[in-house]
């Protein structure tokens, strides 16, 4: 397979790129290229080993941004708006510290600048994470009990369906490997060097990342707006489309 992420695209114009969370792939913007297709080339990439992505030899973190790069390469764009949701969000952070002058913009959606200290609660978290993988259980076994979770109270049938596809498609192996990956992740002490134009967008109901934490971290970003999506969870892409697509799009057109 080839080393270049798998994607699907809608519209021309400059590439306004989209990336995913650890339970989606690319179907998880379905409701975002049709909306941003009038004057983007609006992206959305199988996070390498999702999909129809190779897997990395190692997913780390670095790797993923490297991986990024060479997407944009592929398009033959040297810079590109950058949306990252979730561990998207932090796969774009990533991507700032290594590539500053490829992003015009950046939207961090419902993400953090850092997983967590490494001890004990990390710990705990990644032990729960996997203990379904190790006792054979594979993601589509329990996306059904996962989703509701990650979104607010009475979420609409579309978006249940939509995040529990997309969880339910997920190998194991790329599941465990994600999952090592994520716990990883620090960049908090980078904020301050992310040099273009950012929106930090947080939902009213999101646990994962919650909307104080998210308004804390937009503060420590140069130049960076923040807004809070009433009545959503973490998954606000899937669960109210129109209020985060009108969110960016407003963002862009400020900034553009």
């Amino acid at each position: 397979m080839s080393d270049i992420p798998n994607f699907v695209s809608q519209g021309d114009g400059p590439v306004l790129l989209f990336l995913h969370g650890i339970g989606g792939n690319h179907q998880s913007f379905d409701w975002q290229l049709p909306a941003f297709a009038d004057r983007w080339r609006a992206i959305s990439w199988d996070m390498p080993g999702y999909g129809g992505s190779a897997p990395l030899a190692e997913m780390t973190f670095e790797n993923l941004a490297h991986g990024l790069a060479r997407l944009l390469d592929h398009l033959d764009a040297p810079t590109a708006v950058i949306v990252g949701h979730s561990m998207g969000g932090m796969v774009a952070q990533e991507f700032m510290v290594h590539y500053p002058e490829r992003a015009t913009a950046l939207v961090l959606s419902a993400t953090s600048p850092s997983f967590g200290k490494p001890g004990k609660w990390r710990d705990s978290f990644l032990g729960q994470r996997l203990a379904p993988l190790d006792r054979g259980l594979s993601p589509a076994d329990f996306a059904e009990d996962l989703v509701p979770n990650l979104m607010a109270d009475n979420p609409p049938e579309a978006a249940v369906a939509s995040a529990h596809a997309s969880m339910s498609a997920l190998s194991v192996e790329t599941y465990r490997a994600a999952l090592n990956c994520l716990v990883t992740f620090n960049q908090r002490d980078k904020l301050g060097d992310i040099a273009c134009p950012t929106l930090a967008l947080a939902g009213e109901f999101d646990d994962a990342a919650p909307a104080p934490m998210m308004e804390k971290m937009a503060s420590h970003i140069p130049d960076c707006r923040y807004r809070c999506l009433p009545g959503v969870g973490h998954l606000a892409n899937l669960e109210d489309p129109d209020p985060f697509n009108q969110a960016i799009r407003g963002f862009l057109q400020e900034v553009a």
